[in-house]
């Protein structure tokens, strides 16, 4: 029955400006009313919802103002660059700083390899791809590049 997830809302305190982050992130616009503009992720697949609100100041948790783009494998290897080109400053995550991400996250038995920015309004944006899937093996966090070295 469920095929996947189609949208995911966050609020922001400024429509305009979220927009302009938003189209920079290369999503194009699905659809705008006074203060709600959805993006599609994948266009007729998923979409996100940005919600103007006075309610932004909402303490961060991972359960809340937090999305995560699914990227190819390939791309995420470039996506530290691909960020700075465009202006976005990579947030410490996990304690790993711009300079240690992306990172790869044991998610046992699975890992994924991630790195962690902000919204004009500091809501978490993470780019994530599945780096492997089904394979028992418990290991601590690390960066990416030390990954890759480890598969050589």
């Amino acid at each position: 029955m469920i095929k996947g997830l189609y949208e995911a809302h966050l609020p922001v305190s400024n429509l305009e400006n979220s927009i302009s982050f938003y189209r920079n992130l290369g999503l194009e616009m699905a659809y705008k009313q006074d203060k709600l503009a959805f993006f599609w992720i994948v266009k007729g697949e998923s979409w996100l919802g940005l919600w103007e609100s006075d309610k932004v100041e909402l303490p961060y948790h991972p359960s809340i103002r937090h999305i995560a783009f699914r990227v190819e494998q390939e791309d995420i290897i470039s996506s530290k660059k691909w960020l700075n080109d465009k202006g976005i400053a990579i947030r410490t995550s996990f304690g790993f700083d711009e300079h240690h991400q992306p990172l790869v996250l044991p998610n046992n038995p699975h890992a994924h390899a991630a790195i962690y920015f902000d919204d004009p309004d500091g809501n978490s944006i993470e780019l994530i791809t599945p780096i492997r899937l089904d394979f028992q093996e418990d290991f601590k966090m690390m960066t990416l590049e030390d990954w890759l070295k480890r598969e050589e």
